[in-house]
């Protein structure tokens, strides 16, 4: 049994305990037996290999075989491994696209999703809307072996999330009329701090709040791109850059 489980309490005494959707999981789908080896992560980048010791009615109680591990350099240190600490600022879209985008971003390394609050937003990231994309985050951690969470922000306006830029992050703005998106990322500092527009694109006053907060307008392509697809792009660039720069 080689699945994944998110361990929300530490472990104590080489034992750890599975509660909630993570233990009816294993009890249910994977119909775990006493004995079956599983991997166990906390999201803060360790990982342990563990043996299911008992199966309760809502727990299960594993005892820990080896680690606590860090499975990759960045889980500990981003900048460790060259890659920055990116944040992305988004206004959501729709329905599953949500999804889509907190899967994506988390399977390239993204540190946080800050939702935005704009003119032209189509979606509000409600307190249950973002219960559940931190959820997905779990799922996303789950499958693709990352060992650290992406955070998932309480929303803000485009005002506060520019407030958050400090003199040595990286601000970006997906805008079509920036500069080239890769002559930008050649610079690689610890932080970068993305804004990415809703559907509609971001209002010349939002846009020029950026800029006048030292935000650097870059494109991403030669076609207006949907908002979960300029986030995935923007962090796969970002993504990219740093693995050139470390090669």
């Amino acid at each position: 049994m080689s699945e994944r489980f998110f361990l929300e309490t530490p472990p104590a005494d080489g034992r750890a305990v599975l509660a909630g959707d993570e233990a009816r999981h294993l009890i249910r789908v994977m119909r775990a037996s006493v004995g079956d080896a599983v991997e166990l992560f906390d999201g803060r980048g360790h990982a342990w290999t563990a043996e299911v010791c008992l199966l309760g009615r809502g727990q299960v109680e594993l005892q820990l075989v080896e680690g606590p591990v860090v499975s990759d350099a960045d889980e500990a240190s981003p900048q460790s491994a060259g890659r920055p600490l990116l944040t992305v600022a988004a206004a959501l879209p729709k329905g599953d696209r949500q999804k889509w985008m907190v899967e994506k971003l988390t399977e390239l390394g993204a540190a946080r999703l800050l939702p935005l609050s704009t003119a032209r937003s189509v979606a509000e990231a409600t307190p249950s809307a973002v219960g559940r994309l931190r959820r997905q985050v779990i799922e996303a951690c789950k499958q693709c072996g990352r060992n650290t969470l992406m955070e998932i922000a309480e929303p803000v306006s485009l005002a506060a999330a520019c407030g958050e830029r400090q003199p040595t992050t990286l601000g970006l703005l997906a805008d079509p009329a920036g500069l080239p998106a890769a002559g930008v990322l050649t610079a690689q500092p610890a932080c970068m701090l993305a804004l990415i527009g809703p559907e509609g694109g971001f209002t010349d006053d939002e846009r020029q709040c950026a800029l006048d907060a030292g935000f650097t307008a870059i494109r991403l392509g030669p076609h207006i791109l949907r908002v979960e697809t300029a986030a995935v792009a923007l962090a796969a660039a970002v993504h990219a850059a740093a693995a050139s720069a470390v090669a």
